[in-house]
């Protein structure tokens, strides 16, 4: 894999800026966490995160979650991460991540990535983006539009084999 090309789902407050501190109860409140089977998690995906009750039902398949700073903070829940992957989502970008959520998604296998500047006027909810995963490039139809910490060998490798398990 040397890019992902998707669309992308942006999450923004009432003022149009990326919500920060989106915590993992937010993601996948606790009143869910009965739900063991991952194919019927993404229909909760963020209806605890005020102004995306329905993003469930927005989101398309294939798309990237956009958020800003510290996203899936707080618990360890799993179903935080999977709750996207049962959405056939292709990753989450945000500016930071919350540790161990961080850990979570790694340990996955599902592409996480940490923005570490972005253009503005790219942040459109439906536009679609490549990230270069060789240069950490963030392009909009060629050109530069901001950056990502390159994914390391290791999480390029859980990537790869789908989860941290299938690496042993």
């Amino acid at each position: 894999m040397n890019k992902i090309t998707a669309e992308i789902f942006v999450l923004k407050d009432s003022e149009g800026k990326l919500i920060n501190d989106i915590d993992t109860d937010m993601i996948f409140h606790n009143k869910y966490l009965s739900i063991v089977d991952i194919n019927l998690m993404g229909q909760y995906a963020l209806d605890n995160l005020e102004g995306y009750k329905d993003f469930s039902k927005k989101v398309k398949e294939g798309m990237i979650v956009v958020a800003g700073e510290n996203f899936g903070a707080g618990s360890s829940r799993q179903q935080a991460v999977d709750c996207f992957i049962s959405l056939k989502l292709q990753g989450v970008a945000a500016k930071s991540f919350g540790a161990i959520y961080k850990r979570n998604i790694i340990n996955t296998g599902f592409p996480m990535i940490e923005i570490l500047d972005i253009a503005d006027d790219v942040l459109e909810t439906g536009k679609t983006l490549d990230f270069d995963i060789e240069s950490g490039e963030i392009l909009d139809c060629g050109k530069v539009a901001g950056h990502f910490k390159k994914f390391s060998t290791v999480q390029k490798d859980i990537i790869e084999k789908k989860g941290l398990l299938n690496c042993i």
